[in-house]
């Protein structure tokens, strides 16, 4: 309830900066002196008649770089962004090409273009607001920042914002640009039937959705809701068996007694210092048909005939979260023994006085500790295994998969690899594009309702 309300006040106090921006906003446009009205055109106008070059040119620099991105490169783009083009390329009689439209660069440069006209108006706001803001200085009586002084509070009072430029305009063009454009082609009818620049696509509204809900004819729900279900199960599994299993391991190696452990902490290691592309790779084999774990059995008359490890279901899916153990069992408990050792033997030496036993020491002292400082690791690698692409392909490439379908998901296919199977195999963008976005609803829910929960969230200080 408390993390509601601080969640319920955060938003109400966006609500209200914004509306104060507006007010703002307001007040300049119309309290604002004629110079400041017509930076409402001409950016930065204002701040060049006061001497303030560094802010004007850059006010201005960024409006003319904005208005030629918008008009002079993406505006034959953004004109065409409702149909994605209307005439497609293909060969002439005489052998030559025609260039048609590009649903693909129109749909792309047209977000480009959108997101360009966005930040045109967050610099014309703050243009606006910044010079009615001098006006209010003049007015009584105060000096304006000089450029020697804007220059230096760049790399003084402004210099986060300086040092983060580059990286916010990074994840703009590497992570927004194409998160969006994913999205927009999950409302498109683009796969191998609609590739440019030999055809178009265009925009089919909420079409793929309902195929990837619906239960009937030829809709994929069936199998979406399959394979999330192994997915979760998977993640579930995955997460938890290592994290314990780890813990369990790290425990056992730091007992007092032990002979050898840093031997033992060394032979774990060596799993992970191998490339998983190499070891899974390996393993993988070991367990096919006519691999060395069948052969063995057979010819020791243990086994009539081959164990069907990659062409059963149940007998792929247990397999892989087995095989998993062996990869992520010693990276667990290398972080649980730096843990174990902060643990104060005092705390044990009580608890050993006061009559409890090792059980009862782990579930009170070893396991709340634990989880206090693992709770956002444990998040973490649950969501992380949701999106586990290596372990699966590596090992079964989604085997086994039904001849029947057309869906190209196997049984052992998590969200991500069908993902991959549809885009690279089938060719089928709009659906993979469903399924980026079913993933990352899937992952976003999880991640909020369960990093609300963690005790190191809750109660920072709460653990003594």
């Amino acid at each position: 309830m408390d993390k509601f309300k601080k969640n319920v006040e955060a938003f109400r106090e966006f609500g209200r900066g914004f509306m104060r921006m507006l007010r703002e906003l307001g007040e300049s446009i119309v309290k604002g002196s004629p110079m400041t009205k017509v930076s409402m055109v001409i950016f930065g106008f204002a701040h060049i008649l006061r001497k303030q070059f560094l802010r004007g040119f850059t006010f201005l620099v960024g409006e003319l770089a904005l208005l030629w991105m918008i008009f002079g490169f993406g505006w034959k783009y953004i004109s065409k962004f409702s149909s994605l083009g209307n005439s497609s390329g293909g060969y002439n009689p005489d052998g030559t090409i025609s260039y048609g439209d590009n649903s693909f660069f129109i749909l792309l440069y047209g977000i480009l273009v959108i997101l360009a006209f966005i930040a045109l108006l967050i610099l014309w706001s703050m243009s606006l607001r910044d010079s009615y803001r001098c006006e209010k200085r003049l007015a009584v009586g105060k000096k304006l920042p000089t450029n020697k002084e804007d220059w230096h509070s760049l790399f003084d009072k402004n210099f986060a914002q300086t040092l983060l430029t580059l990286p916010v305009i990074g994840i703009f063009v590497f992570t927004v640009l194409p998160i969006l454009f994913m999205i927009c082609i999950a409302f498109t009818n683009y796969d191998k039937n609609h590739t440019p620049p030999s055809a178009l696509f265009t925009w089919v509204g909420l079409e793929n959705f309902k195929k990837i809900l619906d239960f009937g004819g030829t809709g994929l729900g069936p199998t979406f809701f399959r394979v999330l279900g192994w997915t979760l199960c998977w993640a579930f599994f995955a997460t938890f068996l290592n994290y314990f299993l780890g813990m369990g391991v790290a425990i056992l190696i730091n007992r007092q007694g032990i002979k050898f452990k840093k031997l033992w902490r060394t032979i774990l290691v060596m799993t992970i210092a191998v490339p998983q592309i190499v070891s899974l790779l390996y393993i993988g084999k070991l367990f096919a048909a006519d691999g060395l774990i069948n052969l063995f059995l057979m010819n020791h008359g243990i086994i009539d005939r081959a164990i069907p490890f990659w062409t059963n279901a149940n007998y792929a899916r247990v397999l892989i979260i087995l095989i998993n153990l062996w990869v992520g069992i010693p990276y667990m408990m290398l972080i649980a023994t730096g843990l174990l050792m902060n643990i104060p033997a005092d705390l044990y030496e009580s608890a050993r006085i006061d009559g409890a036993n090792s059980f009862q020491m782990f579930r009170k002292i070893t396991l709340p500790y634990m989880l206090f400082v693992t709770g956002p690791f444990l998040l973490t690698s649950f969501t992380g295994n949701l999106n586990n692409f290596n372990v699966i392909y590596l090992l079964s490439k989604g085997q086994p998969k039904s001849m029947s379908l057309s869906d190209g998901a196997g049984a052992t296919d998590l969200l991500v690899t069908w993902l991959y199977t549809v885009t690279v195999t089938n060719n089928d963008y709009k659906i993979a594009a469903v399924i980026g976005i079913m993933v990352f609803i899937v992952t976003a829910v999880i991640s909020l309702v369960v990093y609300g929960m963690l005790p190191s969230v809750k109660d920072e200080e709460g653990f003594q």
